[in-house]
């Protein structure tokens, strides 16, 4: 997970829906998360291995069910990267105009300097990939929550904008919004928490993996929680809970960054854009992490290329499928780079895809818990998995009706035509 890039980017959208009680969204959101986790928590509690959900439903299902599960979790692993590094993109951007270093530099650079640093950073120990992650995110959520606790001291004790202090009113959802409104809403804060699911990669590199592993699901999922409802509050207050209020952080693309230059000044813009660029970096490390295990543990088991099995002997890392997870990312970024898309459009597209791929998983992976878990008759087994289907299959279900406006209309059909090649080659390397 990236959170301070999360709380960077997706509040406008929650704002946009939810108006003043955009909190209340990221609020329904964290349920909505806790349910489909914890299929992912039990499944790790009892498999430890590097190939994450393509060993959990292997496992419970069987072996192309399997392969589907890892296929569809790799799909998501080849975006994940470049959405990253074209994050990394768009605030080193961001910083650049802040501090009038640059008037309109160009992002693929930036992003490529992106890569090279990821690449550097994964191929050492997982330790060291892991810790560089933890730093990075200990780092960015500091400083997101100063500028929070600045706003509401600014609102209660300072002086703050015309019409905003601080109230209650973030808790009143505003009158003639409907349920599917209100639903809609939470499916944009469910995906901040896109990655939560990470972990599960390192099952056979962390210590105690059955158990250090579902605890920090369960960390991740909690801090998601916590954080991101303070921060939303923050957000909302911050620009106002007024109608004027809410059509400002409803249409800001940096909210953060607006809220910094108006609560303290350019220098704590430059510094939170250099947190979501730290955010976005650790994102990526852990992209390229997953991505590269996930090839691993397929070439192990005779469904990828031999090659991409190799590890590199000093350092434990899976060198050769790190480098093509790097490469496919770099590959990516030039296209649409060179193509003159902006690095924000760039960062959505990739983003978007993913997101389509990761709800498919979601939704396999809480099949696969339920067919495990159901073996021992015990009833909150079979309820929390099925709600984590209903959860995923609705954001699901959301994220492609009503049609969305071109280019993205496209995406689904991508994704259905990656889960079709991994369907085919499921059945076609495991016949039985």
């Amino acid at each position: 997970m990236a959170p301070t890039l999360a709380m960077s980017v997706t509040g406008p959208q929650v704002a946009a829906k939810l108006g003043r009680a955009a909190p209340l969204g990221y609020a329904i959101a964290a349920v909505g998360v806790a349910l489909v986790s914890y299929g992912f928590v039990r499944l790790a509690s009892q498999i430890a291995s590097a190939g994450s959900v393509y060993a959990f439903v292997g496992e419970a299902i069987g072996p192309r069910a399997g392969f589907f599960a890892g296929w569809t979790l790799l799909g998501v692993y080849i975006v994940f990267p470049p959405t990253s590094m074209a994050a990394i993109a768009v605030f080193g951007e961001a910083f650049l105009k802040t501090t009038g270093l640059s008037s309109s530099p160009e992002w693929l650079p930036i992003a490529l300097a992106g890569c090279v640093l990821t690449w550097l950073l994964a191929s050492r120990r997982i330790r060291t990939a892991t810790r560089s992650v933890l730093i990075f995110e200990i780092v960015s959520v500091t400083l997101i929550t100063a500028l929070m606790v600045v706003i509401f001291a600014t609102l209660a004790f300072g002086n703050p904008p015309a019409h905003q202090d601080v109230n209650g009113d973030w808790l009143r959802i505003p009158s003639g919004t409907s349920a599917a409104t209100i639903a809609l809403a939470a499916v944009f804060g469910f995906l901040s928490w896109a990655g939560f699911e990470s972990a599960g990669s390192l099952g056979e590199e962390a210590r105690e993996p059955k158990r250090a592993i579902p605890l920090s699901i369960v960390g991740a999922v909690a801090f998601g929680a916590v954080f991101y409802v303070f921060c939303i509050v923050g957000e909302t207050l911050g620009f106002g809970t007024d109608a004027a209020g809410v059509k400002a952080f409803a249409g800001s693309q940096a909210p953060i960054g607006d809220l910094a230059q108006a609560y303290v000044g350019k220098g704590m813009a430059a510094l939170l854009d250099v947190a979501a660029m730290i955010s976005a970096l650790g994102a990526a490390l852990g992209g390229v992490s997953v991505g590269a295990r996930m090839l691993y543990a397929m070439s192990r088991d005779g469904n990828a290329p031999e090659p991409l099995a190799e590890v590199n002997r000093g350092t434990g890392a899976p060198g050769i499928a790190l480098a093509v997870i790097v490469a496919l990312a770099a590959t990516g970024l030039l296209i649409l780079g060179l193509a003159g898309d902006p690095a924000l459009d760039v960062f959505f597209y990739f983003a978007t895809t993913g997101v389509l791929a990761l709800l498919v998983m979601y939704i396999t992976t809480n099949i696969a818990a339920l067919r495990m878990l159901s073996r021992d008759g015990r009833v909150v087994d079979i309820v929390i998995p099925l709600l984590g289907i209903g959860v995923a299959g609705y954001a699901l279900w959301k994220n492609i009706s009503p049609v969305p406006d071109f280019p993205f209309n496209l995406f689904p059909y991508i994704v259905a035509g990656w889960l079709l090649v991994g369907t085919a080659i499921a059945f076609l390397r495991n016949p039985a």
